[in-house]
């Protein structure tokens, strides 16, 4: 099974579709909607349900989505809609905040709402766009549905065999990472961790992945991350999600069946997004950890639901990802068996291809 073209997506890419979302704002804020409904599929979704405003519902395919905005266009004067900020987010993915404004026929008052929407792609044409109250609110949406369709996550220190690791990164996105990690365990000052930060959050933004921290939580918004990822020995969930920020994402290790469990039915705030689970293998890159084994991935996959994405973690190469997804993972966190390869972009992608074909593409 080949790896679809999205996997080869490139900064042009990306930037294309941050263009189609501000062009496509700004066509509906002038009144051209079928212009608008050009860069659209045939069946695109315009989800308004969650609207705290009377305009709300579902429109599905283009003909229900332009006899719902010319409902709203005829009973209000003066509309104009604009997209404020947008940001790329995974592959496939952009948030837009908006600013519209309007006037009362009758009253003449003028108003303005403003929200956020998440926009999906489906090639070059939006094919779902859902309305969230707050740029905020729908950045975290879009992040965790990014998470909920990563299959493979990369974590790599700063400075990878001594050097920049912008190529290294790069290529293991193009080979089917959907998530990067920097993970550095070397005492490092703010600063120091800020500057190594820049390389992962350009190749995640440009190359369509998600950006983890390793344990800083303070520092995601200054590191332009998408999250932050703690250990069972590091502040709580809720503690770190408090201090990365709303529309942070928070991942937890978890390392026994008591952990995963815990993980699964902590509530609110405490919750975390994703969920790791291992090491399945030893592995030097965890000195000291005893390998949790087999039996944790498979005890994993009986009890986990699917609104927990969760990971298998610890020594798993090309080699034995079979024995893994074969227990019941679906995803899985590499360090050695891409950051050591003399192709990592090709290893990226056969683990990426043992993990599609094996768990069903």
């Amino acid at each position: 099974m080949g790896l679809p073209f999205s996997f080869k997506i490139l900064p042009a890419m990306v930037n294309a579709r941050v263009e189609a979302v501000l062009s496509w704002f700004e066509l509906l804020g002038s009144g051209r909607i079928d212009e608008a409904l050009g860069l659209a599929t045939a069946d695109v979704v315009i989800d308004r349900s969650r609207s705290n405003a009377p305009w709300r519902g579902i429109d599905r395919g283009r003909e229900a989505a332009r006899a719902a905005y010319i409902d709203l266009t005829e009973t209000l004067d003066g509309v104009r809609w604009e997209a404020t900020e947008t940001r790329p987010v995974g592959r496939d993915l952009v948030v837009a905040a908006t600013r519209i404004a309007v006037k009362g026929p009758a009253s003449g008052i003028q108003g303005v709402a403003r929200g956020a929407w998440v926009t999906h792609f489906d090639g070059e044409r939006v094919d779902e766009a859902v309305l969230h109250q707050s740029f905020p609110e729908a950045l975290l949406a879009a992040r965790r549905r990014a998470l909920a369709e990563a299959r493979l996550y990369f974590v790599c220190e700063a400075q990878p065999h001594g050097g920049d690791p912008g190529e290294l990164l790069e290529a293991a996105i193009a080979g089917g990472v959907d998530v990067i990690q920097l993970r550095e365990k070397a005492p490092r000052c703010a600063e120091e961790l800020i500057a190594f930060a820049d390389p992962f959050a350009r190749a995640a933004r440009e190359r369509g992945a998600l950006f983890f921290l390793n344990d800083e939580p303070d520092l995601v918004a200054a590191c332009d991350a998408d999250g932050v990822h703690v250990g069972q020995d590091d502040e709580p969930v809720s503690a770190a999600r408090a201090a990365a920020g709303e529309a942070a994402l928070v991942g937890l290790s978890t390392h026994s069946p008591e952990q995963f469990d815990a993980a699964l039915s902590a509530v609110a705030d405490g919750r975390p997004d994703q969920v790791s689970a291992g090491p399945v293998w030893e592995t030097p890159t965890k000195p000291g950890r005893t390998a949790a084994g087999i039996g944790l991935v498979e005890h994993a996959a009986r009890v986990a639901g699917p609104e927990l994405p969760w990971f298998a973690i610890g020594g798993i190469d090309a080699e034995n990802v079979g024995a893994v997804v074969a227990a019941g993972a679906r995803r899985i966190v590499v360090v050695r068996a891409i950051r050591d390869a003399d192709d990592p972009g090709g290893a990226a992608r056969a683990l990426r291809t043992a993990l599609d074909d094996r768990a069903g593409g």
